[in-house]
């Protein structure tokens, strides 16, 4: 929910840095604006707050002609995590396309694209994705992986069996077990910024991590899948493995800066809900704690926001060195502010 008490006194300052964070109604005139619109301030009692442009149009708002809040920076992310946030609460619903682009007031066409451009899956697989969080919750939970299947809002047991290495890593009841028998494959190469190692499950990259020794990062895998079955890469590698090895060396040199490794990460909904969203930072370009916690509709959870940000065990591809505190300091990275620091620089340099 947004402060509004906070909000207004951004309006009352006309403070640029919350644009695109959330925007002002007015229900005098019917239109919508930035905090820092420089139009007449309206009186206090006929003001609401929206967390995006779409939620004020829903109300029959139409945007300001001086300010045009449907350009600031952001206005378009907002729709997509706003429609991200009802996809999350309606996941048991069937959710077409169609019902999807009338509630984000968009064309099929243009969500399609702009969904995945911002959140890298189709509205589909963010919903089937959705279905998947709650799935991993209600097998831990329940004795029975038929209820568990539907409970998460599945029509059938046997969709889920059929396609449960894409979906889990592993099959429903395997992952009730917590993950024992998994397969991860793992290697270690030299980078840049140091040791690096990379694993993955049959899905995808599921831990990427600097280090000082082998040894070290080993163990520190170990710890992160305490059950799962861990085995160094075969030389050669395969042809994928390799890839992504070649991305993170190329990236680390500013040679490659969009990273797109298949991901298998697990974690509660809002911190992936966190990673979805630092995916989207553009190379070279940093936010705080604070926007990003505005950014998913939780102007308050900055802290919940960096706690997400120190869980993230996939360095680079889950680019969380580029959140830093409003102050602009650094902050914490779990790899160190010299890594961090370095990573930054040399993005920028890059650009």
């Amino acid at each position: 929910m947004l402060d509004a008490e906070q909000c207004w006194e951004a309006v009352r300052r006309r403070d640029r840095g919350f644009d695109g964070l959330f925007f002002f109604g007015v229900r005098t005139t019917g239109v919508y604006c930035k905090p820092s619109c420089p139009a007449r301030q309206p009186l206090r009692r006929n003001v609401r707050f929206y967390s995006t442009t779409a939620a004020a149009e829903r109300e029959g708002l139409r945007p300001c002609k001086r300010c045009r809040p449907e350009s600031a920076p952001g206005a378009g992310l907002t729709r997509i995590h706003e429609l991200c946030r009802y996809i999350e609460t309606h996941r048991d619903e069937p959710l077409t396309l169609e019902h999807l682009a009338a509630y984000a007031g968009l064309s099929r066409f243009h969500l399609q694209r702009t969904f995945k451009a911002a959140v890298g899956l189709s509205p589909k697989q963010y919903a089937d994705a959705c279905r998947v969080q709650s799935l991993k919750g209600a097998l831990k939970e329940s004795k029975d992986v038929a209820a568990a299947v539907y409970e998460a809002g599945f029509g059938s047991s046997s969709r889920v069996y059929e396609r449960s290495d894409a979906r889990l890593g592993m099959t429903p009841n395997r992952y009730r077990q917590g993950g024992r028998g998994l397969q991860i494959t793992y290697a270690t190469a030299p980078s840049p910024l140091g040791l690096l190692l990379i694993a993955a499950t049959d899905r995808g990259v599921c831990f990427v991590q600097f280090g000082k020794t082998a040894t070290a990062l080993r163990e520190a895998l170990s710890q992160e899948y305490p059950d799962a079955a861990l085995e160094p890469m075969r030389q050669p590698p395969s042809r994928e493995f390799h890839r992504w090895m070649e991305g993170l060396r190329r990236y680390l040199e500013g040679g490659q800066p969009i990273l797109a490794l298949p991901l298998d990460v697990r974690a509660t909904a809002f911190r992936m809900r966190v990673w979805n969203y630092l995916q989207t930072i553009p190379y070279g370009e940093v936010r705080s704690y604070r926007d990003v916690a505005a950014a998913l509709g939780k102007p308050t959870a900055a802290r919940a926001v960096a706690r997400a940000c120190a869980s993230n065990r996939v360095a680079l591809a889950i680019p969380c060195h580029r959140v830093i505190r409003g102050t602009g300091e650094l902050g914490g990275y779990r790899w160190g502010l010299d890594r961090k620091r370095a990573l930054l620089a040399m993005e920028k340099a890059q650009l």
